[in-house]
């Protein structure tokens, strides 16, 4: 990462680490290639310096519209740009692109809804109902900035990333050694009102976070890996992340919708490390 510069995704997205890069990207030692099994709108990646990636994510519509900007860059911002005009940013417009969204199996349309939709909804949310239809509500935001800068850096970028969209365990248990495997998980709930996070049109449960940290603890116990984890400070991220070692510090980002109500969080990075030969 240049020492003044930092890349952003072009999506904007809950829980991004953006804001969090300089607490991060020194625990993500050297190594021939990252992987992400929690990809997300990637700023990590973006942003820390690997020759290979594997960047992976459960969320189908996320990964199939990356491999689409990874190939077509630009002629995904061209045909992207009649999404962004003043008469786009309209209530009525967004819940009819939300409509057909929903609706289409074309490929290329939906990438293209994707990108809409993640700027102009409601605080960079990707939520979906139980039957797989997105379902957030429009943002209201005064000019929704086209990223076409972002897309093609981030084409450029990851030219020759592996894109894959696999069950998180599949990812880490296949890891080739001596990669680092950076996991930014559906974050484990602070608050007593907070329920599990909802991932994808699954939940991310307790049983989800247990057999995440047993993964990560099997592969450092036989193989030459590195895995750093992204969490909520908890007694019980503590405990699932048994052996790593932690840093912990405030976060800026913040948790909560109420703005009255919101307050810095402490977020956790658990470092597993296996430097076996």
């Amino acid at each position: 990462m240049n020492k003044n510069t930092k890349n952003r995704a072009f999506l904007k997205w809950a829980g991004g680490k953006y804001s969090l890069l300089e607490h991060i990207l020194p625990h993500l030692p050297k190594s021939p290639k990252l992987i992400e099994p929690f990809f997300g709108a990637g700023s990590i990646a973006l942003n820390a310096q690997y020759d290979n990636y594997q960047l992976n994510d459960i969320n189908t519509d996320l990964v199939d519209l990356y491999k689409l900007v990874q190939h077509s860059s630009q002629h995904f911002v061209t045909a992207l740009a009649p999404l962004f005009t003043p008469e786009s940013n309209d209530s009525d417009f967004y819940y009819q692109r939300r409509e057909e969204f929903n609706a289409t199996d074309d490929a290329f349309r939906r990438a293209l809804l994707f990108v809409y939709l993640n700027r102009h909804g409601y605080n960079g949310l990707c939520r979906y109902n139980r039957k797989g239809g997105f379902n957030v509500p429009f943002g209201r935001y005064v000019k929704p900035k086209m990223p076409s800068a972002e897309i093609a850096y981030f084409a450029e970028r990851f030219a020759k990333a592996e894109f894959t969209n696999l069950d998180y365990v599949e990812v880490i248990k296949k890891a080739p050694d001596n990669s680092v495997i950076y996991c930014d998980p559906p974050y484990i709930p602070i608050s007593k009102t907070a329920s599990f996070t909802q991932y994808a049109t699954s939940g991310f449960s307790l049983d989800a976070q247990e057999k995440l940290a047993q993964t990560v603890l099997d592969i450092v116990a036989k193989r030459p890996v590195t895995v750093i984890i992204s969490n909520h400070d908890t007694p019980l991220s503590r405990r699932l992340y048994r052996g790593a070692k932690f840093n912990s510090f405030f976060a800026r980002r913040l948790i909560s919708q109420n703005p009255l109500n919101r307050k810095p969080v402490r977020e956790l990075i658990a470092v597993f490390c296996n430097e076996t030969k």
